[in-house]
C-alpha cells in the first residue's frame, strides 16, 4: 500500500484522510501512510460530510481512505457516499482509494516486497487526531513519530502490563485516539490486537462477552458507560460465556460510578481481576494517571501518575492540595505532548498554558485521598455550581445509576436567577422500570448530597447522547435542553437522542 500511495505521488508531509469501520485494512492504511513519512489524519467512522471537509479542509489533506460501507446492527450503511461528498469540497484532495465490499482495494497493490520506509526525523508530524471544543472549530493535535507511538507502548506496559502472549481488545474507533493507541501499544510490544466494528449488543445483548470468549480475549477495555448500558441485560447472560482468559480489565473515557465498577468487579470479573482505571487525553497521547496490576485499588480510584507524568491536584491559585478537589495539571513535558493544534498555535496556549506559568492545565476537576490514591471526578467545563456550591455531574450521576431502575444518567446545571444555576438530570430506565421516578430520585440526590442540591427536574429518556466511544456530552446536553446552538456534534454516535432531549424539556 506504501507503493500505491508513493505511485500516486503522495509522500513526506501529506495528510492523509482514514474514514472508514474498524476492519483490518484500516490498519493497513494508517501504517502505510506512516511508513511515506505521510501524515495520518483518522476519522470518526460515524462522520457526515460536513464534518470530514471540516477536518481534512483544515489539514490540507491530499487523499482519502475510505470503504464503500459497513454493517451497523444488521444494516448496510455506505460510507462512500459521504466520502465522495466531502472529497468534491476539498479541491487539495486528488485521490480516493476505497475498499470494496469484496475484501478489495480498488487500486492494485504491487507485488513488490519491501519498500524503503522514509527516513523521518524524531520530531516530525506522523498523525492528526481532531477532537471537538465546547466552541469553535475542531482542534487537530499534532502528534510526531517519537511520541504517541512510545507514550502508548509505555503505558500499555508500565500501567496494564501488557505481554506478547495477550489479545487486547479494547471497544473504540479509529477516530477516538484509543484506535490509533491500540495499534501503535500491541505491535510495539508484540501483542495481539482485536479489532470490533458494529453494536456491542447487537445481534445478542451478550455479544461483547461472547466475543471475549471467542477470541480468548486477555485484556478488555472498555468505558464506564458501556458497562452501565451491558448491566441493565443482567447477570446471566454474562455467566453464558466462558470468559476465564480473561486477565484484567482497563476503562478509560469518564468518570466511573461505584455501582457499575462493582458490577464489572463482582459479576464479570468474579472478584479477582483488576480494573485498571485509565485517563489523559488526545493531546497526551494516552494517560496522565493509570492504575496498575501490583498496588491496591478502590473503586473508580487510580493508583497514581503514570511514570513520566509530572501531575499534581492544585487550588485556584495553582497551590498543590490534597484530600480536596482542585485542577488535574502537569509540571513537566512528556514524551507524547501533542506539539500543538496544526496552524492555530495561540489556541493551543490559551487551552493549556494560560492560567498557570509553564503548567499544563488539563480540564479536569481532581483528587488525592489519605492514601494516596487519586480520583478523575469530570470535566472542570461541566462544573455545576449551585447557590455557591461546586458539584460536579458525576457526582450527582453515581447517585442516580444507584437506584435500580436507572441504567444512565446524565446532569447538567442550567441558568438560575435565584441559585446562579439549578440541578436537571436526565435518566435512561431499565426495561420495565416505573417511570413514575421522579419525586423518589430528587429525594435519593437530595438526602446523599444536600437539600440545597436536590434538582430541579429529573426528566426520562430513552437514550442519553454520547460517542462512539460511549462518552457521555454533557455540552450538547445541557444546549439541546435550553434549545441553544449545539456547536459540533460530529462526535456523536446516536444524534436522534437530542430529539429525545428537546421532547422532554419544559418550556425556556
Amino acid at each position: 500500500m506504501a507503493a500505491v500511495l508513493r505511485s500516486l505521488g503522495l509522500g513526506k508531509g501529506d495528510a492523509i484522510g482514514v474514514f472508514m469501520p474498524m476492519v483490518p485494512e484500516i490498519v493497513v492504511a494508517m501504517l502505510a501512510i506512516i511508513k511515506i513519512g505521510g501524515i495520518f489524519l483518522p476519522l470518526f467512522s460515524g462522520f457526515g460530510a460536513s464534518a470530514i471537509v471540516s477536518r481534512l479542509k483544515d489539514a490540507d489533506a491530499k487523499a482519502l481512505f475510505t470503504a464503500e460501507g459497513t454493517y451497523r446492527r444488521g444494516k448496510f450503511c455506505a460510507m462512500k457516499p459521504i466520502a465522495d461528498e466531502a472529497a468534491a469540497q476539498i479541491p487539495p484532495l486528488k485521490h480516493t482509494i476505497v475498499l470494496q465490499q469484496s475484501g478489495k482495494w480498488n487500486v492494485d497493490l504491487p507485488n513488490v516486497g519491501d519498500t524503503a520506509t522514509e527516513r523521518t526525523s524524531a520530531e516530525n508530524p506522523m498523525m492528526l487526531i481532531y477532537t471537538s471544543g465546547t466552541t469553535g472549530k475542531p482542534k487537530g493535535a499534532v502528534h510526531t513519530h517519537c511520541g504517541f507511538p512510545i507514550k502508548s507502548a509505555q503505558d500499555m506496559w508500565m500501567g496494564l502490563d501488557l505481554h506478547s502472549d495477550e489479545t487486547l481488545f479494547w471497544m473504540t474507533d479509529m477516530g477516538w485516539m484509543m484506535g490509533p493507541w491500540e495499534v501503535f501499544g500491541t505491535l510495539i510490544l508484540g501483542a495481539t490486537m482485536m479489532l470490533f466494528d458494529g453494536a456491542p449488543d447487537f445481534p445478542g445483548p451478550d455479544r461483547t462477552w461472547e466475543l471475549v470468549d471467542r477470541h480468548r480475549v486477555t485484556a478488555l477495555g472498555v468505558s464506564p458507560t458501556l458497562i452501565r448500558a451491558l448491566r441493565r441485560h443482567g447477570d446471566e447472560i454474562v455467566h453464558r460465556h466462558d470468559l476465564s482468559s480473561l486477565r484484567k480489565f482497563a476503562s478509560t473515557g469518564e468518570p466511573w460510578n461505584p455501582d457499575p465498577w462493582m458490577w464489572l468487579f463482582q459479576n464479570v470479573g468474579r472478584g479477582k481481576l483488576p480494573i485498571i482505571n485509565y485517563s489523559g487525553g488526545t493531546e497526551i497521547s494516552g494517560g496522565i494517571v493509570m492504575g496498575n496490576m501490583l498496588t491496591p485499588m478502590k473503586p473508580c480510584a487510580f493508583s497514581g501518575p503514570l511514570p513520566g507524568m509530572a501531575a499534581d491536584v492544585v487550588d485556584e491559585n495553582g497551590k498543590s492540595v490534597r484530600g480536596q478537589v482542585g485542577e488535574l495539571v502537569i509540571r513537566e513535558p512528556w514524551i507524547g505532548m501533542t506539539r500543538g493544534f496544526w496552524k492555530d498555535r495561540q489556541r493551543y496556549i490559551d487551552s493549556y498554558w494560560s492560567r498557570f506559568p509553564n503548567v499544563w492545565v488539563h480540564g479536569d476537576w481532581a483528587a488525592i485521598d489519605d492514601d494516596g490514591l487519586w480520583y478523575i471526578l469530570g470535566r472542570s467545563d461541566d462544573t455545576i455550581k449551585i447557590a455557591g456550591k461546586r458539584l460536579g455531574p458525576a457526582e450527582v450521576e453515581s447517585v442516580l445509576v444507584a437506584h435500580p431502575q436507572v441504567s444512565e444518567a446524565a446532569a447538567i446545571g442550567v441558568p438560575d436567577s435565584i441559585k446562579g444555576e439549578v440541578l436537571v438530570c436526565f435518566c435512561v430506565l431499565k426495561k420495565g422500570g416505573d417511570v413514575d421516578l421522579a419525586n423518589v430520585l430528587k429525594k435519593k440526590v437530595a438526602n446523599e448530597l444536600g437539600k440545597a442540591l436536590a434538582p430541579k427536574e429529573i426528566l426520562f429518556v430513552a437514550d442519553i447522547p454520547k460517542t462512539r466511544n460511549a462518552k457521555v456530552m454533557r455540552r450538547i446536553v445541557r444546549s439541546a435542553y435550553l434549545g441553544e446552538k449545539l456547536g459540533d456534534t460530529s462526535a456523536l454516535e446516536n444524534p436522534t437522542s437530542l430529539d429525545e432531549i428537546r421532547r422532554v424539556a419544559a418550556p425556556k
